[in-house]
């Protein structure tokens, strides 16, 4: 999704433009949604019948648990907006039928049915509606936080599942196959709607985000097999590696000083969020330079991957349960995991070099000298129809209208679309990423 500046600077407006790409990775994420819940009622019952109590009770602690963490997150971004609700779905609820789907777990299913209604809207009608983007960006780090609380554990317990057992069978792989959709689709939405904050002449191609895509990938593929191989000889032990790693993740996360939620209280639960998804896979949370945290960061995860193979070795290759598996098999799977990361480390080098823009916070959408710090809001002004719309987003139109006319020549002139608002919470990833 990518703004562009439809009308010219007096008429006060900014239009979003909804890219069929974007409408597309809407569906996707609608499908795979639709998809998950089915696999996770159908491994539930298969770990039932087959008397896997245990995992049973981890898969459902997965559930639970993310489901729990996404809806307190829907929750206070609808209460830092006075529970304004935007789409015809969402208005059709009072504000005590609000409460109750969060409380019955179902309030981000509802935000997702707005999101869909509005891309709908949008690629149809090429008219988007005004809260399109916004709607979607909140979305983004929804999913985000569910792949990261809930398909990727889910992956490792998959995995995990399929070395004890020492077979693929039906209900592991499609679990694992699903939990990889979702985690891919996650990552390219958070990345399309980090872009979409980029000025127009600087959009980054496709190319971008399939190195961006990769890197992830690569990164999130050896961490898991690492634990996965870790957890099937030692299962009793990843659950205190998880903790020990997370007391330090989360340490640094609260000395990174985040500002990303409005509340003090609802901080500490994004810095728990942060150490969960820093266990598994890295993201920017602060501003300014983060070359140092980065190096310490992959150095720590390095070492400890490394470790986890490790030990992976050395308990298969001394215990006679694992008699099948031979010294030199074990080192070059160890070999392979830990190459994995040092070539998703190559990716994320070669994206930096050649594909990441480098920007300062004036140059980003949304984003203009003398803004208010700290999570404020964006300056808001008055449209001719008396509607609040953000002056940040006015300016930046003002910047491409130039570059918009002599790309797309005279335009004819169409009635003034609705305002969108910015959404603060996504330009501050934007900011931590791309400044």
């Amino acid at each position: 999704m990518t703004l562009l500046s439809d009308q010219p600077v007096n008429d006060s407006q900014a239009v979003f433009k909804y890219r069929p790409v974007d409408f597309l990775f809407t569906c996707l994420g609608l499908v795979f949604l639709l998809l998950d819940i089915v696999l996770d009622i159908y491994a539930a019952v298969s770990f039932y019948q087959e008397k896997e109590y245990a995992c049973l009770g981890v898969l459902l602690l997965f559930l639970l648990g993310s489901s729990v963490l996404g809806q307190l997150y829907s929750w206070l971004w609808y209460s830092y907006e006075n529970f304004r609700r935007e789409t015809k779905v969402e208005r059709c609820l009072r504000l005590w039928q609000l409460h109750l789907l969060h409380v019955l777990q179902l309030g981000i299913y509802f935000r997702h049915a707005g999101v869909v209604e509005a891309s709908v809207h949008s690629f149809l009608t090429r008219s988007p509606l005004p809260m399109a983007v916004f709607l979607t960006h909140d979305l983004s780090m929804l999913k985000l936080f569910e792949a990261f609380s809930e398909g990727t554990p889910q992956l490792v317990l998959m995995l995990t599942i399929i070395l004890q057992r020492g077979q693929l069978d039906p209900v592991t792989v499609l679990k694992a196959l699903g939990s990889v959709a979702a985690i891919a689709i996650s990552v390219t939405m958070y990345h399309r709607s980090l872009r979409s904050f980029l000025p127009e002449k600087m959009d980054q191609r496709l190319a971008s985000s399939v190195v961006y895509f990769i890197w992830n990938v690569l990164f999130i593929a050896s961490r898991v097999v690492a634990l996965a191989l870790f957890a099937s000889v030692l299962p009793c032990f990843i659950f205190s590696h998880f903790f020990c790693s997370w007391l330090v993740l989360f340490f640094f996360a609260w000395r990174s000083k985040t500002s990303f939620m409005d509340s003090p209280g609802a901080e500490w639960l994004y810095r728990a969020t942060v150490g969960l998804i820093w266990y598994f896979n890295w993201f920017n949370v602060a501003e300014g330079s983060t070359r140092t945290r980065i190096l310490l960061y992959h150095g720590y995860k390095l070492a400890d991957i490394s470790l986890l193979c490790g030990l992976w070795c050395w308990k298969t290759t001394t215990e006679p349960s694992h008699s099948g598996i031979t010294l030199f098999y074990a080192v070059i799977t160890a070999v392979s995991v830990v190459s994995f990361y040092f070539l998703g480390l190559l990716f994320k080098i070669i994206y930096y070099k050649y594909h990441h823009p480098n920007l300062d916070r004036e140059q980003m959408t949304g984003v203009s000298t003398g803004m208010a710090q700290n999570g404020d809001e964006a300056p808001v002004g008055k449209s001719p129809s008396g509607d609040e719309v953000d002056l940040t987003l006015i300016l930046y139109s003002a910047s491409l209208e130039s570059v918009v006319a002599d790309r797309c020549g005279p335009r004819t002139p169409s009635p003034p679309p609705s305002a969108g608002r910015c959404n603060n919470r996504m330009r501050k990833m934007a900011n931590n990423f791309y400044c």
